[in-house]
């Protein structure tokens, strides 16, 4: 299902071979790659039991699977997003949907800073992994820790 999301852009229509597809979840987005005729590959966790913020300490594994986007999308909604467009060239498609196809069904190392969903899809797409989830983390972050030294002197003095 498409967003219905007033504050999010309208999607670019219906997502073609190489698309980035955004997925919207109750606390983050989900990144997956369009591959056409209505499947997605994308990075699902070797053990559904870790939660999210285990991986921000833990290294763990996901398998490469290629799903039906109707599947893994839900009654969440989605968008395509191909935001990194602007700043770096996609490859061409064949290539694109070719280094996928070889990585279905692969295990591979997941970490949430270091090598996510989006790092997954964005690596397919440009060549190269990029996230902002990862820079949004990093802020949030750097804030806590800015806060902390504060927070210590006043309730630890």
């Amino acid at each position: 299902m498409a967003s219905n999301d007033p504050d999010l852009p309208e999607p670019s229509g219906d997502p073609q071979p190489g698309d980035l597809i955004e997925i919207f979840r109750p606390a983050y987005q989900h990144w997956a790659l369009y591959l056409g005729d209505g499947y997605i590959i994308n990075l699902t966790p070797d053990d559904f039991s870790f939660s999210l913020l285990k991986s921000v300490h833990f290294d763990f594994k996901a398998v490469v699977r290629m799903q039906l986007l109707k599947e893994v999308v839900g009654s969440d909604s989605y968008r395509v997003n191909n935001k990194y467009d602007h700043s770096h060239t996609p490859l061409p498609i064949y290539e694109i949907i070719q280094r996928a196809q070889v990585l279905i069904d692969q295990e591979v190392s997941y970490d949430l800073l270091g090598s996510n969903c989006e790092h997954f899809v964005t690596l397919l797409r440009y060549g190269e992994g990029v996230s902002e989830q990862v820079s949004h983390c990093f802020c949030v972050l750097c804030v806590i820790s800015l806060l902390m030294p504060t927070y210590e002197a006043k309730y630890y003095s």
